[in-house]
């Protein structure tokens, strides 16, 4: 990795802190969308977060930490075109988190869409054997094949199960192919939906039951409500509110160790920064919760 520092960093920070060979933590943008069906713009969404992110308190009030000081690297965006095929995509995206693990860092992932994810997932399987992916999420993500690619992002998880075993929580769309092969002997997947969530007043602890030591995050928007995320392809209504979100987040971040993360499928909406800064809160809280949460 190179030492340039780029002008806009997330969190705005000092120089002296935002190196890599100093920082623990390293940004990674992805700035691609080549397979979006529906509502489409996130290949802005590294930017625009990294833009809300500048507009950020970095002490956690909740915390009571500079999580900033732990040093947060923010890489130049991955050279991948969204004229590009998601296999390059995800070949990028591996090479770029596999330079981070090399390095001894923390990676974040910002996309686009979340096609990206299997490259990150195929690098931290390649330094943590026991890995298991939480996928957070309102679709499934399972389906073999759409529209003519493997690796189209409604495909993200039907791939990931191939590599390690995939929690997903918070889904509330369903195909009639994924309820299939979510019931089949193939799955490597286990699901815990909104009506379980409405059941249940343990769910958090049973999907961090489900999960191995090792756990890499992949967070897609839309796993959040409308009310609160509406800056996301296929917006689902029922999605989770903020707080009990962030108290998953901080439960699994004190139950396992994280390999890495992702944000992805953000779409920004000219105009509203809501749901950027959201964006960027959810990066720098979980940042904290991995760092700090376990004090």
């Amino acid at each position: 990795m190179e030492e340039t520092i780029v002008d806009k960093r997330f969190g705005d920070i000092d120089a002296d802190a935002a190196g890599f060979k100093k920082s623990k933590v390293c940004i990674i943008q992805a700035p691609y969308e080549g397979t979006l069906t529906y509502g489409k713009g996130a290949s802005r969404a590294p930017q625009a977060i990294i833009d809300a992110s500048r507009h950020m308190e970095l002490f956690d009030d909740e915390l009571y930490a500079e999580t900033y000081k732990v040093g947060i690297y923010t890489s130049p965006p991955l050279d991948i075109a969204s004229e590009s095929s998601p296999e390059k995509a995800i070949n990028a995206v591996k090479s770029a988190v596999m330079g981070v693990l090399e390095a001894g860092k923390f990676p974040v992932l910002l996309g686009g869409e979340h096609s990206v994810t299997v490259g990150a997932v195929k690098a931290a399987k390649e330094f943590f054997n026991d890995i298991s992916v939480l996928h957070l999420d309102a679709h499934h993500d399972l389906r073999d094949e759409y529209e003519g690619s493997k690796y189209n992002h409604a495909c993200v998880a039907r791939r990931i199960q191939k590599i390690c075993p995939v929690v997903e929580v918070g889904v509330r769309n369903i195909s009639k192919e994924e309820k299939d092969f979510i019931d089949s002997a193939q799955s490597a997947v286990k699901v815990i939906s909104v009506y379980d969530i409405l059941e249940s007043h343990n769910w958090k602890k049973d999907a961090s039951n489900l999960l191995s030591d090792t756990v890499y995050i992949t967070i897609d928007l839309d796993v959040l409500d409308p009310s609160i995320m509406p800056s996301v392809g296929t917006p689902e209504p029922g999605g989770l509110g903020w707080y009990e979100f962030m108290d998953f987040l901080k439960i699994i971040s004190k139950d396992k160790k994280i390999a890495g993360f992702d944000v992805v499928e953000l779409s920004p909406i000219e105009g509203y920064r809501a749901p950027d800064f959201l964006a960027a809160k959810i990066v720098y809280r979980l940042l904290g919760y991995i760092f700090f949460g376990k004090k």
